[in-house]
């Protein structure tokens, strides 16, 4: 499309109204999925359920937000405005749902049925919507931002990371100001907020008027046959080592955020945490938004993976050799380099997100870009069953709980509770990271070869 074309029609040929705008407003909203640490005991405690039996309802909608993608990869390619649709009625209907097994819990304490509610509505049909909606303008925002589409990319998914620092402070003042039943009556309350933002979102986005999606994608292939045929025009074992990659650096930074805040604790941070979660969240942010940015300019797209993983081990490697977590309490420099570790994490961990549809179209093209990103989520979804429950593991099997006590020798309080850490534990987590980032670095440099840009067709 001719610049006098979109300046001919107004907002309605727009790239920010058309692209831009929308794709925030859909991750803005599907991204406070990341809240549920902020929630989690209060559910468990309110429905008389363990946290531990709660838990599981995060990894079941990271593991749904993957496999729905994957499956429904065709479909967002075919047409966004049913996929958009679609996210917007999972999402928004999922969250009211998990709102009401939420109530009934709390009038039938113990209740197995409202523990199923809470999976199938915050797991399943909030997955689904949460997959569909990740997808669904990722491809509009590259073909209207063609020169860009780092940037364009990076701009949504970092939506999608900074929705947790937008949201945790609103509902942990919901949460504090709702009363009793606070918790199931801010669920309700989102959902008509989240449903509003997304229909907007569903509305303006839109494909430019130049594009034309080619035939073959309306002929009802599978997501799966369909993408079996692109890969074919590269060598299998680059699609293998860009999903690998892919896995191993979600895998390692759900593994250290999951131990986030107990780490913060363990260095002697408690009052801090808040303050640390948010800065983090920005950090993760900031990589998705700035690290595709700076990848546009790049040869190879790859460069970033390297970089990434690269920091990744060294933080890693410097916080493993000083002992920093276990020796941190009461020194400054090791606090320092614990905190730069959990912020290039969460940066490389927000950068692995914004980079992958690019990677991807540049080796593969974009005609298949949708079906092609939504089967390389099912990293994700993978992900979001092992990284938590890996670090989980290893903190209950290595270690054991020890009060954390302050320079003084007394036993550190929270809320009227002692501070309990397992140093030997979280430090133990960062060598089975610090492996698999190795693993990471080898694939990107092995097996993700550089592409020219005459190998790939449009």
């Amino acid at each position: 499309m001719s610049e006098n074309a979109k300046k001919s029609g107004g907002w309605r040929t727009n790239k920010w109204f058309r692209a831009a705008i929308p794709a925030l407003l859909l991750h803005c909203s599907i991204g406070t999925v990341y809240c549920w640490s902020i929630f989690s005991q209060e559910i468990a405690e309110y429905i008389g359920r363990t946290k531990g039996e709660t838990e599981w309802a995060f990894s079941f909608a990271i593991f749904f937000l993957g496999m729905s993608a994957a499956f429904l990869g065709n479909v967002v390619e075919k047409d966004i405005h049913k996929s958009s649709l679609l996210a917007t009625l999972c999402f928004a209907g999922g969250m009211a749902g998990t709102g009401f097994f939420i109530y009934y819990g709390g009038l039938h304490q113990g209740s197995t049925l409202a523990l199923v509610g809470i999976y199938i509505c915050y797991g399943l049909i909030m997955g689904i919507g949460l997959g569909t909606g990740y997808l669904s303008p990722v491809k509009t925002l590259m073909l209207w931002f063609s020169d860009r589409k780092g940037l364009a990319t990076g701009l949504a998914v970092a939506g999608f990371g900074a929705a947790k620092a937008i949201a945790s402070p609103i509902m942990q003042w919901m949460l504090s100001g709702l009363g009793e039943g606070g918790i199931y009556k801010m669920f309700w309350i989102l959902a008509v907020v989240y449903f509003v933002m997304m229909f907007i979102g569903h509305l303006l986005l839109k494909k430019p008027d130049g594009w034309h999606e080619p035939s073959s994608e309306k002929n009802g292939q599978s997501a799966f046959a369909m993408i079996a045929s692109v890969i074919k025009t590269r060598p299998f074992m680059n699609y293998l080592g860009i999903w690998l990659m892919f896995y191993i650096n979600i895998t390692c930074g759900l593994a250290l955020i999951s131990q986030e805040k107990m780490i913060v604790k363990c260095i002697g941070l408690v009052s801090a945490v808040g303050i640390v979660s948010t800065v983090s969240a920005v950090f993760n942010a900031g990589g998705r938004l700035g690290l595709s940015a700076w990848a546009d300019s790049m040869k190879d797209r790859n460069t970033i993976y390297k970089i990434i993983f690269i920091l990744s081990i060294a933080f890693t490697g410097i916080v493993i050799a000083t002992k920093g977590i276990a020796n941190g309490n009461g020194n400054t420099l090791l606090v320092v380099l614990v905190l730069a570790l959990i912020f290039v994490v969460n940066a490389g961990y927000g950068g692995g997100f914004s980079n992958v549809p690019t990677l991807l179209s540049d080796h593969y093209g974009m005609s298949n870009i949708s079906a092609i990103h939504g089967i390389t989520l099912s990293a994700w979804a993978f992900a979001g069953l092992t990284g938590n429950q890996m670090a989980n593991w290893i903190v209950n099997k290595f270690g054991e709980e020890v009060p954390l006590l302050d320079n003084a020798g007394n036993v550190v309080m929270d809320h009227g509770k002692e501070v309990m850490v397992n140093p030997t534990g979280y430090q133990t987590v960062l060598l089975v990271t610090i492996a698999l980032y190795i693993v990471a670095l080898i694939l990107s440099m092995v097996f993700v070869k550089p592409v020219k840009k005459d190998e790939v067709a449009e």
